[in-house]
């Protein structure tokens, strides 16, 4: 049994306690959250910080805001318990830096929750990219378009940048498509803050070029109820009804892939003829309990950190450079 503790009960922290309560080789060890109001409604023993468990524990789930995320997960680690910490690794470059020293002087295991890596759908589109039966990767197409509700942005911390559809929503596609085709060299990108008018990036687009020549484009807003995103398009999140629309289209130099539907388009050796449809198998999963299960087998000692705290990074780089890029007008970090 792996004994897990939460720090943070907001709403990815409940998902996390629900799966590890419902799960039979895990165990809620604890929560760790500063409001004694929400300790109260948790059966599991609570502290207010880190520095107050008394209990015995495996390992740590980090659900907190991200500017607490670094020293909770060094504070974990000196304590000797590996981490999952939920996205972003860390606020800035230097933070997620400071978490990696640790890694390296503890000998402890970070495990970033870019979960979306732990999805059947994207396993197999990583498979499928990797296996080059589409040939070589040319570019992508990306969309991540909702509107997110008047009150999302109630929560302090979600009123400026930080609550921004960059650093908090695309960067889990941004970790995706480095899984998917590696580092990226060059980032340009426009953005404005239209609708909402806060000192916040509200929609934009961005070009991204990987060094190994592919190049996507990205076009996101909050502000704009549509089918075409990830979580709508998985279903994935139970937040966001389930429109199993198309948000990704890769381009290869023997065919194309949509995302999430896993429908290739192959046969077609020029513009003269015409590319036949196949819509791939797979199994179902739920990532958050995948990951779970995974974050279990790297405390064992069974498995390698499927997104390592260097892969966190590097998420993190590219993100605040789409950031930079898209930043509105009269709006500073």
């Amino acid at each position: 049994m792996t004994r897990l503790l939460i720090a943070g009960t907001g709403l990815i922290g409940h998902r996390h306690m629900a799966h590890i309560e419902a799960h039979p080789d895990l165990t809620l060890a604890g929560i760790i959250d500063p409001d004694p109001t929400r300790r109260a409604h948790v059966t599991a023993p609570g502290w207010a910080d880190i520095d107050a468990v008394d209990t015995e524990a495996d390992g740590l789930v980090i659900a907190t805001p991200t500017e607490t995320h670094a020293p909770l997960a060094i504070a974990a680690m000196r304590r000797g318990w590996d981490v999952l910490v939920e996205k972003p690794l860390a606020e800035t470059r230097e933070a997620a830096q400071s978490i990696i020293d640790t890694t390296r002087e503890t000998g402890r295991k970070v495990l970033v929750g870019h979960h979306r890596r732990h999805h059947p759908r994207v396993e197999k589109l990583k498979e499928v990219i990797a296996s080059g039966q589409l040939g070589q990767p040319i570019g992508g197409s990306l969309m991540w378009y909702m509107r997110k509700p008047e009150n999302y942005f109630d929560i302090g911390w979600r009123a400026g940048m930080n609550g921004a559809p960059v650093k908090q929503n695309l960067i889990h596609d941004v970790d995706t498509l480095c899984w998917l085709f590696g580092p990226v060299e060059d980032v340009v990108g426009l953005g404005g803050n239209p609708v909402r008018g806060a000192a916040r990036t509200e929609h934009g687009g961005a070009v991204l070029r990987f060094a190994s020549g592919v190049i996507v484009t990205i076009a996101f807003a909050d502000t704009t109820p549509t089918p075409w995103g990830f979580e709508a398009g998985t279903g994935e999140s139970p937040a966001i009804p389930h429109t199993a629309q198309d948000s990704l289209r890769i381009a290869c130099t023997g065919g194309a892939i949509e995302f999430p539907s896993l429908t290739t388009w192959t046969g077609a050796q020029s513009w003269h003829d015409r590319p036949e449809p196949q819509v791939l198998d797979v199994a179902e999963g739920v990532p958050l309990i995948r990951q779970l299960e995974h974050f279990a087998e790297v405390i064992a000692g069974r498995a390698e950190p499927r997104v390592s705290a260097e892969d966190g990074l590097r998420a993190l780089d590219v993100t605040l450079r789409i950031e930079d890029a898209t930043l509105p007008a009269g709006v500073r970090q």
